[in-house]
């Protein structure tokens, strides 16, 4: 009987063992079950060969139509080409110096037939593609196989066809012993058969509908099993202790609340209250912060951060970018006022210290920073990886803010949570993209979330709108006049461009040799390249059918011309990833105390820049990002008293997928609303660690968005089971799966994340 945990090499003879193992890193009779169909071919519907695209691996099914064998007159062989139909269209299969292939494929048959889609000439073709004919003229053993009206198609190899995948597998269900990890009651419960029939069913469907039933029951496995290891991590970090920090009545948190110039909102209160009560606990919180942009995450972390040090403790904020770091400096110092100044003449009694800790720091200013840090003088220390470095010490970390988590890796944000000396850390979660119910509820499933949905009093609405600059040149002409309307009113605004631009171009000021630069113009004519290198992850290559295009524009490309023609007159600034951190700090200190009116940069000013002044923004190339990108973008204007404008500027043509994104973008300030959409069209990652330690993924069939409600069912049922027996003692089959799921590896990344 074969097992689901038992290794191929005991079932199979050593040469498939090696192809299942080498060729799709199958390594158990489990990973070969859950290797599903990629689709089903049904007898009498031929695949569609119109469909079929260029460095393809495919498998079809078809008609032979015709086969001709001649003599090639390079070097003498014999050239066969077969030529199969779906009665539409046609594919050639081509045999080089295999004329015996004539006798076996003849007209009328029908046949599976898988290799790699090439053209020659005009013609799409599979050069010695694998086959298998199929019916009662490719011999009875062979039409036995096929009695079912549904073909099983797998995701297949060059070295393995999707038909031996499935002989593979038959061989394997026909001695299946298998435990069902569901409970029977949970079964019953949702009208959901065992596993066993599941596996047999979705390889072997006698109808459509039994493929669906089978894919619904083996999605529920993957959440469920999922959600309950989610809420074994759960419970044991429940159980794990922590320091108190409990609030108290006078303190840094009430002089900070008095001294605040502005009104909190009803979410604010909501969610400062619950973190509030979370850090009192003898047990680590572990909450998700979410919100739209300029919703005031910070301001609910500087209050869980102060009071935290009001009961004797330190904070840590780490941030993913240096100019992010400094940014958070620069405000939490101005927020506290004197009540980051310890130690200083203008410092309140009461005060504690606000360190900046990054890895350009000087040799002086980072022993500073260290000892800072190691004596608890700093009760609040703000830094990027720099953190994470060994000999950086606290005295006593009490609470440990991460933004923008998705930027770190697992082991670097587990690295600053072990600098905790007796007891873990609170860990407060922020993200300033908005991640929808399902995707929290899954991968982020162990933490608890709070989410922030109103805009403080006084804040504006951002309009956005889609610049076609090829379509319409007078309407990019329109964009740099309408920026220059704003500034001649006294704000400032953005341009943001998807990269860098050249390798050798000295950075700093727009002004200061713009004749080291190419000479191009921001215009809609534009085709030329546009440089290299840049730091936006998002930026695209390729339009969305794989076409190649023109490289992206770039800011060290941009800004000269700006400065010589649009902008001309205006006091620019450009800011970048491969600047020097003085450079790039006193850039953005010179925009955000008004010396700078327009600020030329790449996304490095993505999150956290906050210029209330700054109304209008200029996304160039603006197809090249994602739509959670351009959200988070617009989220920089419109930050004070005055509305925001945000331009999209795109070549893409109108009814592409590139332009309906933008446009879904222009058509909603709703961050929730956006981030399914980009959920939708990027498809989420592995939950449990394979997208950033190149693993296979866990997840075959769930999709976090599709499957919604089956997820938040799966979770109610795990947590409730988990509850009333977190080892599981009584549920063997249920912590094997979970056993099987999670790795050694995958295991760690849980425990760590």
């Amino acid at each position: 009987m074969a097992r689901l945990d038992e290794r191929l090499d005991r079932v199979f003879d050593p040469k498939t063992a090696k192809v299942l193992t080498g060729g799709l890193d199958l390594h158990t009779v489990g990973d070969l079950l859950r290797h599903y169909p990629r689709r089903y071919e049904r007898h009498g519907e031929l695949t569609d060969l119109a469909s079929l695209r260029d460095g393809e691996q495919v498998t079809v099914l078809a008609k032979i139509a015709a086969v001709t064998t001649r003599r090639m007159k390079s070097n003498g062989g014999k050239l066969t080409e077969v030529t199969v139909t779906d009665g539409h269209g046609t594919l050639t299969l081509a045999f080089f110096r295999q004329a015996w292939q004539e006798r076996a494929l003849r007209p009328g048959l029908h046949g599976l037939f898988a290799g790699q889609v090439s053209t020659y000439g005009r013609r799409r073709q599979l050069i010695h593609p694998d086959y298998e004919l199929i019916g009662a003229d490719a011999g009875a053993e062979l039409a036995a196989e096929y009695v079912a009206d549904l073909i099983p198609v797998y995701p297949a190899t060059a070295k393995l066809a999707s038909w031996k995948i499935a002989k593979a597998v038959r061989t394997v269900l026909d001695t299946l012993d298998v435990e069902d990890p569901l409970p029977a009651d949970v079964r019953q419960r949702h009208g959901l058969r065992g596993l066993a029939a599941a596996l047999h069913a979705i390889h072997r469907p006698l109808d459509e509908q039994d493929w669906k039933w089978a894919r619904h029951r083996l999605k529920w496995d993957e959440a469920f099993v999922l959600q309950a290891a989610l809420a074994q991590r759960r419970f044991y970090a429940a159980a794990l202790p922590a320091t108190e920090r409990l609030p108290r009545g006078e303190g840094l948190l009430a002089a900070f609340d008095a001294r605040l110039p502005f009104a909190l909102t009803a979410g604010q209160l909501d969610a400062g209250a619950t973190i509030a009560a979370e850090l009192a606990r003898d047990h680590p919180m572990h909450r998700l912060l979410q919100g739209e942009v300029g919703s005031g995450k910070t301001v609910i972390a500087i209050r869980a951060m102060l009071q935290v040090i009001d009961a004797g403790g330190q904070a840590a904020l780490l941030a993913p970018t240096e100019v992010l770091a400094q940014q958070h400096y620069r405000s939490i110092s101005d927020l506290l006022g004197p009540f980051s100044r310890a130690g200083q003449l203008d410092g309140a009694e009461i005060a504690t210290r606000v360190t900046l800790l990054t890895g350009s720091q000087g040799a002086k200013p980072r022993r500073a920073a260290l000892l800072d840090a190691a004596s608890g003088a700093a009760g609040i220390v703000i830094g990027t990886h720099a953190l994470l470095q060994e000999h950086v010490q606290f005295a006593d970390l009490g609470l440990l803010v991460i933004d923008e988590q998705h930027r770190f890796g697992v082991e670097q944000r587990d690295a600053l949570r072990e600098k905790a000396r007796d007891a873990r850390p609170h860990v407060l979660v922020m993200t300033a993209t908005p991640i929808p119910r399902t995707v929290a509820m899954t991968v982020y499933g162990d933490l608890d979330t709070s989410t922030l949905t109103e805009l403080p009093a006084g804040r504006e609405a951002i309009a956005t709108h889609v610049v076609p600059a090829l379509d319409k040149p007078r309407y990019l002409e329109r964009t740099w006049e309408r920026l220059r309307e704003e500034v001649g009113q006294g704000r400032q605004a953005y341009v943001v461009c998807p990269r860098i631009g050249e390798e050798t171009a000295a950075p700093g000021n727009a002004a200061q040799d713009p004749s080291s630069r190419t000479q191009r113009s921001p215009t809609a004519g534009d085709r030329d390249g546009a440089g290299d290198g840049g730091d936006s992850e998002d930026a695209r290559d390729a339009d969305d059918d794989g076409s190649p295009r023109r490289s992206p524009l770039a800011v060290l490309d941009i800004a000269p011309m700006l400065e010589q023609g649009p902008l001309a007159g205006l006091r620019l600034r450009i800011l970048h990833g491969r600047m020097h951190p003085d450079e790039k700090d006193a850039a953005m200190r010179a925009f955000a105390d008004g010396s700078a009116d327009v600020l030329i940069a790449t996304t490095v000013v993505e999150v956290g820049v906050d210029v209330p002044n700054a109304t209008a923004m200029v996304v160039l190339d603006a197809e090249r990002f994602g739509v959670s990108q351009l959200h988070q973008l617009r989220g920089r204007v419109g930050r004070g008293s005055e509305p925001g404008l945000c331009l999209l500027v795109t070549e893409a043509p109108e009814g592409s997928a590139a332009r309906d994104r933008l446009d879904a973008v222009a058509a909603t300030l709703d961050g929730f609303e956006l981030s399914r959409l980009d959920l939708a069209q990027r498809r989420e990652g592995d939950v449990l660690g394979a997208s950033q330690a190149g693993r296979k993924k866990s997840l075959k069939l769930l999709t976090l968005l599709a499957d919604e409600e089956l997820i938040g069912q799966a979770r109610q049922e795990a947590t409730a089971v988990v509850d009333g027996d977190p080892i599981l003692a009584s549920y063997p089959a249920l912590a094997a799966a979970i056993a099987a799921m999670l790795d050694d590896e995958q295991a760690e990344f849980l425990e760590k994340a």
